[in-house]
């Protein structure tokens, strides 16, 4: 998929846009894509970073990071996203000249919104605005119950699980690699130590089993309380790998939550429920 950020970098043909935010590029996201491939053009996604709410001030914790996000609309079919820079500029900007500026000049001619959005000043823009400046503007009704909203409520309390039923594909966390206390090495369980985004949104506190590339893994969100950590981490233990992970960026799949974290007697008594966590990791599922 061809990503860009200046309209100057596509050509101007007849497209069909999925305009829209897409955190989280859940199953109301998806149904958003699909119709604009269904209609034979080209098939075109319109989104902004970073995210509008933010730009305007509020706090937004991501489901999603951009690279991420481009990765799963580039896995729907998507041939071409534009990848607006949101800012108080662009939110300022009247609907109708967001239209002829972004949305005329790159040939869309069907465009596809969800029930929720609004763009242009005020929020004025909508699906009549867009009918009215001539587009074939296209509403793709929502599915009940889903929404960036909920899922982000269902991951604050680490139900996984559920939040996987309404993206449609299991929650992840995006991040690179960085060095940890090596504390896991000596416990005979090394972990990868993920540093994410602080826009990210990390899902509540515990032990999980989940997956990392195409290994499974047990990974701890916490402070490590054992040891009376205070600083957030999040640690991955790879079954059935060894190997170096340090700089690189690990996309984590998390399946089910196991348990919460808490303190131990002993640090035997750590190792024997970690050898419990592994092996309720290798006998997960994923979720959908």
């Amino acid at each position: 998929m061809k990503t860009a950020h200046t309209v100057a970098e596509l050509e101007r043909c007849s497209r069909a846009v999925a305009l829209g935010t897409f955190d989280g590029v859940h199953r109301g996201h998806s149904r958003v894509l699909e119709a604009a491939l269904a209609t034979g053009l080209r098939p075109t996604v319109v989104t902004f970073h970073p995210h509008p709410r933010t730009a305007l001030g509020n706090h937004v914790e991501l489901l999603t990071t951009l690279e991420r996000r481009l990765e799963l609309i580039a896995g729907h079919g998507v041939e071409e996203t534009l990848v607006v820079p949101f800012d108080l500029e662009l939110a300022a900007l009247e609907p109708e000249v967001f239209a002829e500026r972004i949305l005329r000049a790159i040939g869309s001619e069907v465009v596809v919104i969800g029930p929720d959005f609004r763009f242009g000043r005020a929020r004025r823009g909508n699906l009549d605005l867009l009918g009215r400046l001539g587009f074939d503007a296209r509403l793709v009704p929502g599915e009940e119950g889903v929404s960036s909203t909920r899922i982000r409520q269902l991951l604050r309390e680490g139900r996984v699980d559920a939040a996987a039923e309404l993206l449609g594909r299991a929650p992840e966390l995006d991040g690179t690699v960085v060095s940890g206390d090596q504390r896991g090495g000596t416990l005979g369980y090394p972990t990868a130590n993920l540093a994410v985004v602080a826009e990210l949104l990390v899902p509540a506190y515990g032990i999980y089993a989940g997956q990392v590339g195409e290994h499974r893994a047990a990974i701890s969100i916490g402070t490590n309380p054992h040891y009376g950590g205070a600083e957030r981490r999040i640690e991955s233990f790879l079954l059935d790998f060894s190997g170096d992970l340090y700089g690189q960026r690990l996309v984590v799949e998390l399946w089910r939550r196991l348990r919460e974290e808490r303190v131990f007697a002993s640090e035997a008594q750590l190792i024997e429920q970690i050898g419990r966590d592994v092996e309720g990791a290798r006998a997960a599922f994923p979720p959908v």
